[in-house]
Formats: C-alpha cells, sequence, structure tokens
C-alpha cells in the first residue's frame, strides 16, 4: 500500500464512522423506528464502496454506486417518513386525488 492507500483507508473508515453517527442522530431526531439499523444500511455500504476501490479490479461507476447505495436508500426512508407526518391521519380513497374530498 502506498501513501494514497493509505489516506483512501483513512478516508473511508473516518467517513463510515460519521456516516453511522449523522444517520443514527438525524433518525432518532426525524423519529425513524431503529435508527441503529438505519444508520448500518446507510454506513456500511459506503465502507465496502471503499473497500472496493482499495482491493478490487472494479470499475469507478460500480464502485460510486456501492457506496451511495444506503444513502440513498435512507433518503427514501425519511423521505417517506416525513411524508407520513405532514399528512396527518388525512387519507385519500382510492381513485380520487389529495385534493378531493
Amino acid at each position: 500500500m502506498d501513501g494514497l492507500d493509505v489516506a483512501v483507508a483513512a478516508f473511508g473508515l473516518s467517513g463510515t464512522a460519521a456516516i453511522f453517527a449523522l444517520i443514527h442522530r438525524d433518525a432518532i431526531k426525524q423519529g425513524i423506528s431503529r435508527p441503529q439499523r438505519w444508520a448500518a444500511i446507510a454506513a456500511l455500504p459506503f465502507l465496502l464502496g471503499v473497500g472496493l476501490y482499495l482491493f478490487a479490479p472494479a470499475p469507478m461507476t460500480g464502485v460510486i454506486m456501492t457506496a451511495n447505495t444506503g444513502l440513498v436508500l435512507y433518503t427514501f426512508e425519511r423521505e417517506i417518513a416525513n411524508e407520513n407526518d405532514e399528512d396527518g391521519d388525512e387519507s385519500v380513497e382510492p381513485g380520487t386525488l389529495p385534493h378531493q374530498k
């Protein structure tokens, strides 16, 4: 391993820890169930992407997609949780638009 690989590995480990901490804190703040699981779902693919970059002859697009997968999944879950909070208990009948009652 040369100096660049060591720097990338250090960035990967610190980035993984930061992603875990930030997602865990945000999930608690947003009231999303199982915040530790969502933090792990977001952080582990990032670490896997860094590992692919360092140790596997994977194409860069695959590395980037792998590293971003967990963050994208958490973002979708966060939006769904926020969408349910904004709508309240108001439900819409199938076949009608939200503004029609």
